[in-house]
């Protein structure tokens, strides 16, 4: 197959022009022509590849998420022959001197330069006594006005006792041949670099790394950067349905890895789309199982975006047991009671002595998790809020 063919077919599928039906046998095709690309054509196929955005997009239309598991799988195949081929570098090189860390307290957020990570350390606003989570972020987002960092950072002001904190990485992933290993090792290196500063004023045993999408690469990046600059580990990485195109265990880029922190947690929400599907973590969590749309999403950036929803429910005060899983192979065996063990938290809570693959099932709506209850969360929903803000919602609520 010609690659203005394997493009063009693509571009069908991103529009819904090809039945569901007709997709498998065409992208064995596709994906045998993808691993016989040459580099010369690697460096076309770069620039006509549609974006992360596009797709994002373009699966809105879409009533069900499974021709992205296809495509995906396709455009993990070109990407992995461009990386091998070394001859591709990233057409967008990380500005680091403009990317920031945020703060996000209750009331305000505040900005400072990722190169200058010691300002927000030593600043009045950063709390040195309370406990540090560290959020990188990823697909086409932005670090204001991102629904992710306001949910989780919500979440963990109710808490009380954590600084959260935002970095954006977003910004610097325009196509998917720009994920080098330069992309993200750069940022990984500069947030190990201000993680070292971190460690002389916090303790080490406080902080806890967590990435969604790309971002959970970054975080394992800054994990390995981390214990070759200070020779130890990063106690916890949460990845959070770390992205799947262009990142394989073995390849060019591995992305987030068991070892990269003392314990890894996962939780795959898109599994085998834009999520990764295999087991990454010392701790593999499925809500849902492996089907790529849990119940309530019919599009793949809803699921995509479940999996820091699920974990933002978790760390409410009260919630932390919401979510169950067993160590089990499948959904079906759990649903048929062959999954023998304990039942075990997904999210805020999980034990560091876990380890597996667990499933469990989730709702629709929330509160997602089966243990969630409703009365519970809209208590919740002014709890994490600035006093103005409270006071904002409660007069609207009771006039």
């Amino acid at each position: 197959m010609r690659v203005s063919n394997i493009i063009a077919f693509f571009f069908l599928i991103v529009v819904g022009c090809v039945s569901v039906n007709s997709l498998q046998a065409s992208f064995r095709n596709v994906i045998s022509s993808a691993k016989d690309i040459g580099v010369g054509v690697v460096k076309d196929v770069a620039n006509i590849l549609p974006t992360p955005k596009g797709m994002f997009e373009a699966s809105k239309q879409l009533i069900a998420g499974y021709p992205f598991e296809f495509v995906s799988g396709a455009i993990n195949q070109i990407c992995s022959a461009a990386l091998s081929s070394e001859t591709i570098s990233p057409k967008i090189t990380p500005n680091i001197s403009v990317m920031q860390f945020q703060l996000c307290t209750a009331c305000n957020k505040y900005n400072y330069s990722l190169l200058n990570a010691e300002d927000m350390w030593k600043s009045p606003e950063f709390d040195s006594k309370k406990k540090v989570v560290i959020f990188a972020t990823g697909w086409t987002t932005t670090i204001n006005d991102n629904k992710a960092i306001e949910t989780m950072a919500k979440a963990y002001n109710c808490r009380g006792d954590v600084n959260f904190v935002a970095l954006d990485a977003g910004r610097f992933v325009d196509t998917l041949y720009t994920w080098s290993a330069f992309n993200t090792d750069e940022i990984g290196l500069n947030l190990a670099k201000g993680l070292v500063k971190l460690s002389k004023i916090v303790s080490v045993e406080k902080i806890h790394l967590m990435g969604h999408s790309l971002g959970a690469h970054i975080v394992g990046a800054a994990g390995r950067y981390f214990q070759q600059l200070s020779g130890s580990l990063i106690p916890r990485i949460t990845g959070l349905d770390p992205a799947k195109p262009c990142f394989n265990e073995g390849a060019t880029l591995s992305g987030l890895l068991r070892g990269d922190a003392d314990f890894i947690d996962i939780i795959h929400s898109n599994p085998g789309v834009l999520g990764k599907r295999d087991p990454m973590g010392d701790i593999d969590f499925y809500p849902g199982g492996l089907d790529p749309l849990p119940t309530g999403c019919v599009s793949v950036v809803c699921a995509h975006e479940r999996a820091w929803r699920y974990f933002a429910e978790s760390v409410y005060p009260g919630s932390e047991a919401n979510f169950f899983g067993k160590r089990c192979t499948s959904l079906t065996r759990l649903r048929e009671g062959k999954c023998p063990g304990y039942d075990v938290p997904m999210g805020f809570a999980v034990p560091r002595n876990a380890k597996g693959n667990y499933f469990l099932e989730v709702n629709g709506a929330e509160p997602f998790g089966k243990n969630g209850a409703k009365a519970l969360m809209n208590l919740q929903k002014e709890c994490g809020l600035c006093k103005t803000e409270t006071k904002r919602f409660a007069k609207g609520l009771f006039g």
